[in-house]
């Protein structure tokens, strides 16, 4: 039985000889629904098609954006993980909320860019920016609006615009929500005021008249929504636009990189992808890694400009910040463990604490934390026989019984993991 269950896992996962020979992440920092996972779902699907490997999009959201940029850009530099970065990336370290940058990637293929637009819902009394303007002033700090985390990039965008027009930018409340698709849903159930997003990501809404666009922040009109009169033209002089591009871990081998740019730029290019660009209303704005990089470092500049002046000072920081709720779990589990410890040596009326078996809970302690520092250089399925066998030694298990259940059983979770569901495992020296 444990030869046959060695041959069929073997089968599938012999030693890497051409890059990619497995599943490749895509990870979108934001929610599904919205148009960076549209956006990211449409690329996945074709590079899984060029590539001839599976392609995951994962949502890594939550902290406006820090947690997914932050997931790519520190994840194994072997090319099995891409991020799909926004313009957050540029904002975030300038509002104190990461040490991250444009920096700690190497960027592969800039998009689409997309300008930020404002949306009520069809039914709402405001038919102009003007009637928002003045329903703002009248209304200070009642007024609600979203469409992204909070100092996301169309929170930012509605910031200046009130700026520009002489608004304190707090005066319409920001309501913090991971991504445009979750706002929209927000608007509808009229949990929000308005919303400040791109026209692609409220298309679908638009076409079923549930909501109207009071105007957008672009030079000129945008093509699809022909419509839409910009801020300009209704004598608001503002203009800002989000965007949407590949980029993997910094460390990343050249050879790899080329095979992913060479990858990224067909898809970028191909029918299929500019019709879908076309059909969602998204702007196509198409530039190589060296290009890519040019802009990253220009806007990063622009930014800190604008982030760190006294106009935006108070959007710059939330009440709360991402690592809050880390810090209260952590401080969580000391305090649970600290009461553990003191109630078993100092209740009279229980029998007192073997130490022994808080000597086995710290075996089993170093047992994950072996895994957790060896499985990315044995691979997943030694490192986890390894764990096992021990773990079950440990608990007086017969090594002739632990040894054989503990390969079989890695084996098995192995195959239904990594090869049934897709999910990157670590492979190690040997390739599995």
């Amino acid at each position: 039985m444990l030869i046959f269950l060695l041959l069929a896992v073997f089968s599938g996962c012999g030693r890497e000889t051409h890059f990619p020979d497995r599943p490749i992440t895509l990870i979108c920092p934001w929610s599904a629904g919205g148009g960076t996972d549209r956006v990211s779902r449409q690329v996945a699907a074709q590079l899984e098609e060029v590539l001839g490997t599976p392609v995951n999009v994962i949502n890594a959201t939550g902290g406006s954006g820090v947690t997914g940029h932050t997931r790519g850009a520190l994840a194994r530099p072997d090319g099995y993980t891409l991020t799909m970065v926004t313009v957050e990336l540029n904002m975030l370290h300038w509002r104190g909320l990461t040490s991250l940058t444009y920096q700690d990637f190497a960027p592969i293929q800039l998009l689409n860019r997309d300008a930020a637009a404002i949306f009520v819902r069809s039914d709402s009394p405001l038919a102009s920016l003007d009637d928002l303007q003045a329903d703002v002033e009248s209304r200070p700090g009642q007024v609600k609006a979203s469409g992204t985390a909070f100092g996301g990039i169309w929170h930012v965008a509605l910031a200046g615009w009130l700026n520009s027009r002489g608004i304190d930018p707090t005066a319409a409340t920001w309501i913090s929500i991971n991504g445009a698709g979750p706002s929209l849903q927000e608007l509808n159930a009229s949990g929000v005021d308005f919303v400040c997003c791109s026209l692609p990501e409220a298309d679908a809404l638009l076409a079923s008249k549930l909501v109207r666009c009071l105007g957008v922040m672009a030079d000129e009109r945008v093509p699809g929504f022909l419509d839409v009169p910009t801020f300009r033209e209704q004598g608001h002089d503002w203009s800002i636009a989000g965007w949407r591009g590949i980029a993997a871990p910094k460390a990343i081998a050249a050879d790899r990189l080329q095979v992913l740019v060479d990858a990224l730029q067909e898809i970028a290019e191909s029918d299929d992808y500019l019709q879908f660009m076309a059909n969602a209303g998204f702007n196509v704005s198409l530039e190589g890694p060296d290009a890519f990089a040019a802009t990253l470092k220009r806007q990063d500049e622009q930014f800190n400009e604008v982030l760190t002046g006294p106009a935006f000072a108070a959007i710059s920081d939330e009440h709360f910040g991402p690592m809050l709720f880390p810090a209260v779990t952590a401080l969580l589990l000391v305090l649970s463990i600290a009461s553990v410890l003191w109630t078993s040596n100092t209740s009279p009326t229980e029998t007192a604490a073997n130490p022994a078996h808080f000597g086995k809970i710290g075996l089993v302690l170093c047992a994950a934390i072996f895994y957790l520092f060896v499985s990315e250089w044995l691979g997943f399925i030694l490192a986890a026989t390894i764990m096992l066998a021990a773990l079950m030694a440990l608990f007086r298990v017969r090594l002739a019984i632990a040894l054989p259940f503990a390969t079989a059983l890695s084996l098995c979770v192995y195959q239904v993991f990594a090869v049934g569901l897709r999910v990157p495992l670590p492979r190690g020296i040997l390739g599995w």
